[in-house]
């Protein structure tokens, strides 16, 4: 007769001290493990699941304005610096490390339809209802100093938007045609026109700096070069398009905002079809900005919402919303890549992460001095 006997040995299992792991015994052989693999996958993706359930993208609401932001611009120079303009005419500067309003100025009577930073960022540039350009110093006015623009150009019709030269002291503005000008001079340079229909929005080229790019109300976007003084390229859609934005990395790629509740994204060698067409919104988009990585850029729309949209795919990746947000704006992407800025129809400016689920504030390393701590506490318990 046979007898199998259970034996065990203590120190396979027992521990030496109140400090050490509890032992657990594994068999490794992997034939008593088929589903490992599977098991795995499911883990990586219940963490995933919980990094999207314990996600918190929005960071702050700058409050202050007292009517609708129409639009935003960034500091070239200091990341902390952002500044608004509305529609009752104020712009505002911003500190984000404080979260605080540190200026405001009474720019223009009527909206605000532009606002441009100097690539130096010493003075910034607004243009308004009131068919005015005007520029104004980045700091302050000393002690006792009335807040009083440095130049101020009146022109003869109403300006819709404004950008400034990347490396030149030199801006252009849009309106019933596109103009050029010299920031010593009361004239435009150069007027440059393809049409008759008034003219939203103007971007200059962040890399081939001469080139500039402008979207009309008759559903076209025009190319235009400096050098030449004249249009270059010319593509019309089947709706309006609000706003453009270019590459910042690729010079040629340029993504337009549509009233078709789409954006395109385009080579300008090749305008007779998009690279890409990237969908999801339910209403107009209103505007566009890329990251300084060039990989993605965000979107602004009439649907109260606005989305991060990977470059190369049609389908967005992220989507910000809250209860309070009315039809958003504009929208801005910072110089670090980490945050967004949008602005709304309800008078705020929120500021969201780029990526919902990253920590802004890393833990601290476990030192020699907190483990000292924590063998203390054991002890007592």
């Amino acid at each position: 007769m046979k007898v199998k006997m259970l034996s065990r040995n203590p120190d396979d299992y027992v521990r030496e001290t109140k400090l050490d792991l509890q032992r657990v015994p594994r068999n490794y052989d992997p034939a008593l493990h088929p589903f490992e693999v599977p098991r795995e996958y499911v883990r990586a993706l219940n963490a995933t699941k919980l990094e999207r359930v314990f996600a918190k993208p929005f960071l702050a609401s700058l409050d202050g304005h007292r009517d609708g932001v129409n639009c935003l611009a960034k500091h070239p120079k200091s990341l902390s610096t952002v500044l608004s303009g509305a529609c009752d005419g104020e712009v505002k500067i911003w500190n984000l490390t404080t979260r605080k309003c540190t200026r405001t100025i009474q720019a223009h009577e009527g909206f605000v339809r532009g606002i441009c930073t100097r690539f130096c960022g010493t003075s910034f540039f607004t243009v308004g209802d009131d068919k005015t350009v005007k520029q104004w110093k980045m700091d302050g006015p000393g002690y006792g100093e009335e807040e009083e623009p440095l130049h101020t150009i009146l022109g003869k019709t109403v300006y819709t938007g404004i950008d400034h030269h990347w490396k030149d002291a030199a801006f252009a503005t849009c309106g019933q045609q596109v103009d050029i000008w010299d920031e010593q001079r009361t004239s435009p340079v150069c007027s440059m026109t393809w049409g008759f229909d008034s003219i939203s929005s103007v971007k200059f080229n962040p890399i081939e700096t001469f080139l500039l790019g402008s979207c009309a109300s008759d559903r076209n976007i025009v190319l235009y070069d400096m050098r030449q003084a004249t249009p270059l390229k010319k593509v019309i859609l089947d709706m309006r398009t609000n706003t453009i934005c270019w590459n910042p990395m690729e010079a040629f790629i340029f993504t337009a905002a549509n009233e078709d509740y789409n954006l395109y994204t385009f080579d300008m060698r090749a305008l007779d079809t998009p690279v890409m067409v990237h969908l999801d919104h339910v209403s107009a988009v209103l505007d566009v900005d890329y990251s300084p990585t060039g990989k993605e850029f965000v979107s602004a729309s009439f649907d109260k919402s606005v989305r991060i949209f990977p470059v190369d795919k049609s389908q967005s990746r992220e989507v910000y919303h809250t209860k309070r947000m009315q039809h958003v704006i504009c929208v801005k992407w910072t110089s670090d890549s980490k945050y967004i800025m949008c602005g709304s129809d309800e008078m705020n400016i929120r500021l969201w992460k780029a990526n919902a689920s990253e920590k802004l504030v890393a833990e601290p390393s476990p030192g020699p001095y907190r483990e000292h701590l924590h063998h203390k506490t054991l002890e007592r318990v």
